[in-house]
């Protein structure tokens, strides 16, 4: 092809690459993608891939490094065979710096592992190579800075690793070691930018006073910790003959949010045409003239959209959202997907009416990502065939002395150890610590835990 000055493309490069790894030719292979920019096309992940693998394969670390040097330099992000593949090879030169910061991409990466990349992390933790740690600073301040469920600070602590295989309980407590896992939200950096990024769009399409007006008012009553959607909730199931707007659904969800929340009451954004109507009726002006006077309300101004008003609240004051509004429309495209659906798993609260009785779905006790705790824990999520989640296996990851129940065998590790199957309590001590939606957290912001 190259005599007869025809420009190969990036699948026939890509196959050349693999035929030269498979003869174990990793460098020929790398020197064929670097080639794709003589002709101007752009590689594409699998091009890179077989380049790597076989550095990864051959431990020729620092090629399979220059190899996702590359990778980056071309805006491609790796997944998780090959961030396994990194993580292995560093492990085997006994990298554990390298190892730690693969950790990481594994976790912004994927939700949990395969069971070949459970493999190389048990691999990791039972080597002499893992033993090295060290004291590490503020490592609280970073876990909340970061959103919760790790802190990046680097390995804590030093000596031998328990690894098990266990469950986790409904409530978020590994069933292996008791350790309480993290309901994971946006960092503070991404919450900055997610408020930025909702209030240049709102100004583009808002009239710009009536919405920096609402900015204002937000600054000087910024202690609300759930925001409703209003018109959600009034016009949920109201699409019958006799339907229309329902107060009394409303007035339910506000009254539940008020208890949940130690008697304060949460903000509703409403349009002012609607509030209008509803004053303008004798038989609601009583309750919504209440919801005034207890600063319940804002009025959003004609010609406004109030799923505006309501997500810059919830993501400014770092709160919870009442709303079963799925934000799939045109408005929340805008916003790009790269954080927005952790952010909605952490602060939008659903609800039903069951025959009349309001029913909420809190956020859920914790979540299912990898996780790198205060004491150093990691908790690493396998998938999972079944949707039920108390079935999943998880990767429980402590040094000795680090977790609650370790300590009660009195027994002290010598070596790593790893044990399969479910850590779990009996199902009927597990049923007894359940908490009912009554104890879930009701705040969305971010707060110390208590020790």
């Amino acid at each position: 092809m190259m005599a007869l000055n025809i420009h190969p493309n990036e699948a026939s490069i890509t196959s050349i690459a693999r035929l030269s790894a498979a003869k174990g030719d990793g460098d020929y292979a790398f020197e064929m993608v670097k080639k794709l920019g003589d002709y101007q096309v752009s590689p594409r992940l699998r091009t890179y891939e077989p380049a790597l693998f076989c550095f990864c394969q051959k431990l020729e670390a620092e090629k399979a490094y220059e190899v996702e040097e590359d990778i980056d330099k071309m805006g491609l992000s790796l997944e998780e065979p090959q961030i396994a593949a990194l993580l292995k090879l560093s492990a085997d030169t006994w990298r554990g710096e390298r190892v730690y910061n693969y950790l990481h991409k594994l976790r912004r990466s994927v939700r949990w592992v395969s069971e070949e990349t459970c493999k190389v992390l048990e691999d990791w933790f039972c080597c002499k190579a893992s033993e090295i740690g060290s004291d590490v600073g503020s490592v609280k301040e970073a876990i909340l800075r970061n959103g919760g469920g790790w802190h990046g600070l680097g390995w804590i602590g030093e000596g031998k690793w328990v690894v098990k295989k266990g469950n986790v309980e409904p409530n978020g407590r590994c069933c292996c070691c008791g350790e309480q896992l993290d309901c994971v939200d946006i960092d503070d950096v991404e919450t900055e930018k997610f408020a930025l990024s909702v209030a240049g769009l709102a100004l583009e399409r808002e009239v710009k006073a009536n919405f920096r007006e609402f900015q204002d008012w937000l600054e000087k009553n910024a202690d609300y910790e759930a925001i409703v959607d209003g018109a959600n909730i009034g016009l949920y199931q109201q699409n019958f003959a006799e339907g229309g707007f329902s107060v009394l659904q409303l007035d339910a969800v506000i009254k539940e949010m008020y208890t949940r929340s130690g008697n304060k009451w949460p903000l509703v954004i409403l349009h002012n045409k609607r509030v209008r109507a509803l004053l303008e009726n004798p038989s609601h002006r009583k309750l919504v003239e209440e919801w005034m006077a207890n600063g319940v309300l804002y009025t959003t101004p004609h010609g406004s959209n109030d799923d505006w008003y309501w997500l810059y609240a919830t993501v400014k004051l770092r709160c919870l959202l009442v709303t079963n509004d799925e934000m799939r429309d045109h408005i929340f495209e805008l916003l790009g997907s790269s954080f927005f659906l952790k952010w909605k798993e952490r602060h939008q609260v659903r609800y039903t009416f069951l025959k009349g009785a309001l029913k909420l779905q809190m956020p859920p006790a914790y979540s299912i990502v990898i996780q790198e705790s205060e004491k150093g824990s990691w908790h690493v999520p396998i998938v999972c065939e079944s949707d039920e989640e108390s079935l999943r296996s998880w990767l429980c990851i402590t040094r000795p002395g680090g977790c609650e129940d370790e300590g009660k065998t009195g027994s002290t590790m010598e070596t790593c150890e790893i044990v399969n199957g479910p850590c779990c309590k009996s199902s009927e001590n597990r049923n007894n610590e359940k908490c009912d939606d009554k104890t879930t957290s009701m705040t969305g912001k971010r707060k110390e835990r208590s020790p």
